[in-house]
């Protein structure tokens, strides 16, 4: 172990010197979390490039909504909150819900003929991925907070309590990335979900008139004069 430290810490002296953990908060803040939104964007598209209001519908829909849930409750609370063993247990939790979800999503489609073709595989893949990319950056920058869930949070009071950054990010940075996600996976995948609602509707209307057109008509009863 001590010789493989020694190797990187040679790798390490070789190149120009950087604060490691300086570029891979930017990378996390400025790289992986604003490239989420295009896979995002790209699976709404073959959503509705294949119809999904007219096979799995709405069904499938909220099972996007919850995925969506899933990881934005644990980035909602990393970009507020230090990281510790109780956001660590969130994010750990999202993640391994989040895959048991997306195994769902895929089988609702496939069970509603709706076609997952090889492009939309491919960008689930990304989806799938990335918040697990995520994780393990934020892991190795927190390297003593990962110790410190393995032993339950002992000896530390602030363990399972959320702690308020006490470097927080810019109110530039927040709202950037709010507006970005009010456009990027609120306002499309709630006009999925808007649409779906719409086409049951109408499937449930149009289900209702044939009924009542099919329906015998009650036979009039006449009666005879004097």
């Amino acid at each position: 172990m001590s010789r493989l430290r020694d190797q990187a810490a040679d790798i390490a002296a070789t190149g120009t010197t950087v604060d490691v953990g300086d570029a891979t908060t930017r990378y996390l803040l400025y790289g992986l979390l604003p490239s989420w939104f295009v896979p995002g964007l790209a699976d709404w598209a073959m959503h509705r490039r294949t119809r999904i209001e007219d096979t799995a519908g709405t069904k499938e829909s909220l099972i996007h909504s919850l995925m969506m849930a899933e990881v934005g409750l644990p980035i909602a609370l990393t970009l507020r909150y230090e990281v510790n063993p109780l956001l660590l247990s969130v994010q750990l939790g999202g993640a391994a819900v989040h895959e048991a979800t997306a195994l769902w999503d895929v089988r609702t489609a496939v069970d509603s003929d709706r076609e997952v073709k090889p492009v939309e595989q491919h960008i689930h893949s990304f989806l799938e991925s990335l918040p697990f990319g995520a994780l393990a950056s934020l892991m190795c920058l927190h390297a003593d907070q990962v110790k410190s869930l393995l032993r339950g949070g002992r000896d530390d009071p602030e363990a399972w309590r959320l702690v308020p950054r006490r470097r927080p990010l810019s109110p530039g940075y927040l709202a950037g990335i709010g507006a970005a996600i009010g456009v990027c996976v609120l306002l499309p995948y709630g006009e999925e979900l808007l649409r779906c609602r719409r086409a049951a509707r109408a499937r449930k209307k149009g289900a209702s008139d044939e009924a009542r057109w099919r329906a015998p008509r009650p036979k009039k009863l006449f009666r005879k004069g004097r």
